[in-house]
């Protein structure tokens, strides 16, 4: 483990020189910069927090930490689920949260390029009028675009378009030592050697510090239409996937079920179109085909749907999308604390998958939900403390993840499928990769940041 230089009244004076009431330490550091949003995984505040407006100062900060051997934490939105942007070891939060220019959006090569604190839920209004379309759609609309980048985040329209990384045309970064990266561009196409911008995509800030980044873009659909359809049991419902995806390009295909839906009611105070049965398969269509929605119909009766709901106005489509996108709050409110094992799975093992979570949760007595990306094989499983005393939540939520990232490895899996590794979920990546790939990540980090300033014991460990 690296031991960092402790902060010190010159540092303090370093940082309040340069960003002025932007550098922040003792108690006018808000108690959210010490955690994520899965607040399971410990409260670490920083020393201080500096919060960037320019590249400029990432560079100053960053050189002046790399030669005093002082730990930095980048930071986004600080919405990420694994403890990626906990300051676990002290030292500095860097937030690049104030970093919300979008600086240009060029049309004729269908590219916008903007800092990393600009939120997702803003990006759109960027593009209106201009017929573009950013298609990545992470479920947490207020993460920032630069956390997105760093974490590779997926959402649900992944199935069809693909997740953040396969929008990233250029970026710029600053290195642990202040030097200033320059990769791709606005080109759609590059065999110039090693892809240095796809090593930063999902590196959690491990490798350096993102200040500017170029997204492609694509023209927006005309048109988007959803289908519900509940199964009486988990099985026919996962079964139905693989035909449904060669139905005419499906955008979305999630499953839910209805102990998750049960939940969202509650916590959004709105009824769920129908929640009479076992499991449901939430479908989005862009600019279908003719014919395309009729044949998807017959093909989910076919494999044994109860209905077929189509919901073709705003309001319908808002009630089930609404619900779905509440889910992680939803159960998050209906306990004192939980846990999330964010595997991702071959497609066809997302039943024998979510079988085995529910064989989890009866030998241990945890209240387990899911819900996730049928599409992509992709699952989001929360373990529940409910009642559980401390004592016996520590216990059965260590045994439960074990359990359950063995699963999905068992099953040709991996152990994250958008939400990264953070700190929380470093074990059972080396687990997972092996001492060779994990020799060779180890020797990365230490190319790119040499002193290990870099949001250190997060991805790699120490």
């Amino acid at each position: 483990m690296n031991r960092f230089q402790e902060i010190e009244a010159g540092d303090i004076a370093y940082f309040k020189g340069l960003l002025h009431d932007r550098a922040l330490t003792g108690e006018n550091i808000p108690e959210d910069y010490g955690h994520d949003e899965m607040t399971e995984y410990g409260q670490f505040l920083p020393d201080v927090l500096l919060l960037a407006e320019t590249e400029a100062e990432i560079q100053s900060i960053l050189k002046y930490c790399n030669d005093r051997h002082i730990a930095v934490t980048p930071r986004g939105g600080g919405t990420g689920l694994c403890g990626g942007c906990v300051p676990t070891l002290g030292g500095v939060v860097l937030s690049t949260e104030r970093m919300t220019r979008v600086l240009e959006v060029d049309r004729q090569n269908m590219t916008a390029t903007l800092e990393p604190g600009v939120l997702l839920m803003e990006f759109p209004k960027a593009l209106e009028g201009t017929g573009l379309f950013y298609p990545p759609d992470p479920g947490e609309k207020s993460a920032t675009l630069g956390g997105n980048v760093m974490t590779n985040a997926g959402g649900m329209r992944a199935v069809r378009y693909g997740v953040t990384r396969d929008y990233v045309l250029g970026m710029r970064v600053v290195l642990a030592g202040g030097e200033v990266l320059e990769l791709g561009g606005k080109i759609v196409k590059n065999a110039s050697g090693y892809s240095l911008l796809d090593l930063m995509i999902g590196s959690e800030g491990t490798l350096g510090v993102l200040t500017q980044l170029t997204f492609r873009l694509i023209p927006e659909p005309k048109e988007n239409v959803s289908v519900l359809a509940p199964f009486d049991d988990l099985d026919r419902c996962i079964k139905a996937v693989p035909r449904i995806l060669a139905c005419g390009e499906p955008t979305a295909v999630e499953f839910m079920e209805k102990e998750a839906i049960t939940a969202a009611e509650e916590y959004l105070g709105k009824q769920f179109p129908n929640k009479n049965a076992d499991a449901f398969l939430l479908i989005r269509l862009d600019d279908p085909a003719p014919g395309v929605l009729e044949e998807l119909a017959a093909l989910l009766e076919e494999c044994g749907a109860q209905d077929v709901l189509l919901a073709d106005t705003e309001e319908r489509k808002e009630s089930i999308w609404d619900a779905r996108g509440a889910f992680l709050e939803a159960i998050n409110s209906s306990t004192p604390s939980m846990d999330e094992c964010d595997v991702v799975v071959p497609r066809l093992q997302i039943a024998a998958f979510l079988v085995k979570a529910a064989e989890v949760s009866k030998i241990l007595c945890l209240r387990i939900c899911s819900f996730g990306h049928a599409g992509d094989g992709n699952l989001h499983i929360y373990v529940c403390k409910d009642q559980l005393t401390d004592r016996l939540w520590e216990e059965k939520r260590e045994i439960s993840m074990k359990m359950l990232y063995q699963a999905a490895l068992a099953m040709g899996g991996q152990v994250s499928g958008e939400h990264g590794i953070g700190h929380a979920k470093v074990p059972f990546l080396r687990e997972r990769v092996g001492e060779t790939q994990w020799r060779l990540m180890r020797g990365i980090k230490t190319l790119f940041d040499p002193e290990g300033i870099l949001n250190p014991g997060k991805v790699v460990g120490w």
